[in-house]
């Protein structure tokens, strides 16, 4: 039997044979004990007569018992084999996706300047968008594609770290509409960030930005929102009703992305 760990392909991939076999043995198995070698034919795509050759060759082989007209049983030995092949199959799937897909991994960025195919880039991080700079960076890439400044550009063949540092999320906190009157809507001001976003979480959140001169950038989602753009190296003033807190800030910490919530009693 072909070992699939050492990257050798399994029994049941070496041909047309091997594979149909296997593909006749699973329908038997799907379909016992009443097997009709019609519908096998018609699912796996070879003639009746191929599928009558294959099940008197599993017979014979031991791995299918043959009952009445058309019912088949398949054996303990035809289930340890299809096990065994079915572990390969898996052990080789396992392979292709994260050592040959992975190698092949293709991302997109923001080309900072024309670049041709198969050009090597560095990577840089900004406002939160992965960017292709020809001139270079502390982690690189190779273009799978040309683009002109401005335009996505597909990269792939990644290696090193892009040096970027984490977004500070501030946390504003807004009573609810039963508890106290809402802080002046200055305060916004006072802590929006200037290359940063502003979120709202609540209704009274919500009115307080919009009595601002300041528009919220995302309004929807924003416990996920607001964790990824931290992630990701943006600066946010998250305005939330108070009892929306906790939710966000709690996946702020599973995402490490720093954070303070500010004191009601300061503004």
């Amino acid at each position: 039997m072909a070992d699939s760990a050492d990257g050798g392909s399994p029994d049941v991939l070496e041909n047309k044979r091997s594979a149909t076999r296997y593909q006749v043995l699973v329908e038997i198995a799907a379909r016992q004990p009443a097997v009709s070698q019609g519908e096998i034919a018609e699912t796996i795509g070879v003639t009746s007569q191929a599928v009558s050759d294959y099940v008197r060759d599993l017979v014979e082989s031991g791995y299918v018992e043959k009952g009445g007209r058309g019912r088949y049983e398949v054996t303990k030995e035809g289930v340890d084999w299809l096990i065994s092949r079915t572990d390969d199959l898996e052990t080789y799937l396992e392979r292709v996706n994260s050592d040959v897909l992975g190698s092949v991994e293709v991302d997109a960025a923001i080309a900072l300047d024309d670049v041709a195919e198969g050009s090597e880039v560095g990577l840089v991080m900004r406002d939160g968008v992965l960017h292709a700079n020809p001139a270079g960076g502390t982690a690189t890439a190779v273009t799978v594609t040309s683009a002109e400044r401005g335009a996505a550009v597909g990269v792939a063949d990644f290696e090193g770290v892009v040096d970027y540092e984490t977004g500070t999320v501030t946390v504003l906190p807004v009573p609810t509409v039963t508890d106290e009157a809402p802080p002046d809507p200055a305060v916004i001001a006072a802590h929006a960030p200037d290359d940063g976003l502003v979120a709202v979480a609540g209704t009274e959140a919500y009115a307080l930005v919009s009595r601002s001169d300041t528009s919220p950038d995302i309004r929807f989602g924003t416990a996920e929102a607001v964790a990824e753009a931290g992630t990701l190296g943006l600066d946010v003033l998250l305005v939330a009703v108070t009892d929306e807190i906790p939710r966000h800030t709690s996946k702020l910490r599973d995402g490490n992305v720093p954070h303070q919530v500010l004191d009601s009693d300061a503004f």
